[in-house]
C-alpha cells in the first residue's frame, strides 16, 4: 500500500514547524558565560641574605718561612666590619679597629699576664716582618743571623691593634695582631692579620709564656 501524494506538502510542513520551535527554543535558552581566566600576580622575589660578619674565633696558626707568613693574610675576620674605618684611613682609624677586637673577644687573662703577652707578641711581629731583632728568638727564628732580606720594610711597619686572650686553657694564650706595612714590592696593605702562639712554662715557682715554634 502506497502513501498519498496529498500528505507530502503537510508533512514538509510538520517538519518545517518542528525546526523553527527547536530554534526558537535553543536562542531563548540562556548561556552559561565563561569564567575569565585570572592572572596568578607574579610573586615578590625574595629577599637576598646578607651575610653576617663573624668574630675573630677560628684562628690558624702561621706556617712556612717568615716572609712567607707576614706577606699572606689569615683568614680571620674582624668583628662589626661595618665599624671599621675604610682601608688606607692610617692612624685615625687604629682606635675602631682596637675596639672591634676588644668587644668581640672579651678579655680572659689576667692584666699583668696580658701585657707580657702583648709585649712579647709585638716583638715577634716586627722581627718576623721586618728581620729587625731576630737574635732575641732563636728557638723561633732558624738562624736568626743568617741575613735574609725582609719581607717589609721598618719605617713602614705599623701595628694598628694587639689582643692576648686564652687559647683553650689558662696555661695557653694566643696574641692577635692587626697590622700595616709596605712590602718589598713597594705595596702597601693595612688590616693585615697574624696570630702568635704562647705556652705558659713554670721554672722555680716563676710562670713565663713562652712562643711557640710554627709546626
Amino acid at each position: 500500500m502506497t502513501t498519498s501524494p496529498a500528505r507530502s506538502p503537510r508533512l514538509l510542513l510538520i517538519i518545517t514547524v518542528v525546526l523553527v520551535v527547536a530554534g526558537v527554543i535553543l536562542l531563548t535558552v540562556p548561556q552559561t558565560p565563561t569564567a575569565p581566566a585570572t592572572s596568578t600576580p607574579p610573586r615578590a622575589p625574595a629577599p637576598t641574605p646578607h651575610p653576617t660578619p663573624t668574630a675573630p674565633g677560628s684562628r690558624t696558626a702561621q706556617t712556612g718561612s717568615p716572609a712567607q707568613a707576614t706577606a699572606s693574610t689569615a683568614s680571620t675576620p674582624l668583628a662589626s666590619v661595618s665599624a671599621l674605618p675604610p682601608h688606607g684611613a692610617g692612624v685615625a682609624g687604629d682606635t675602631a679597629i682596637q675596639k672591634s677586637l676588644e668587644d668581640a673577644w672579651p678579655a680572659d687573662l689576667a692584666v699583668d699576664d696580658e701585657h707580657k703577652l702583648l709585649a712579647a707578641g709585638r716583638v715577634l711581629l716586627r722581627a718576623d716582618a721586618t728581620g729587625f731583632g731576630r737574635t732575641k728568638w732563636p728557638a723561633i727564628f732558624s738562624n736568626p743571623d743568617q741575613a735574609i732580606a725582609p719581607a717589609f720594610a721598618t719605617t713602614r711597619f705599623r701595628i694598628q691593634a694587639a689582643i692576648a686572650r686564652q687559647d683553650g686553657s689558662p696555661d695557653k694564650a694566643v696574641v692577635h695582631l692587626v697590622w700595616a706595612g709596605v712590602d718589598r714590592g713597594g705595596t702597601y696593605t693595612d688590616r693585615r692579620i697574624t696570630d702568635w702562639y704562647f705556652a705558659r712554662t713554670s721554672t722555680k715557682g716563676a710562670s713565663t709564656w713562652t712562643p711557640q715554634p710554627r709546626t
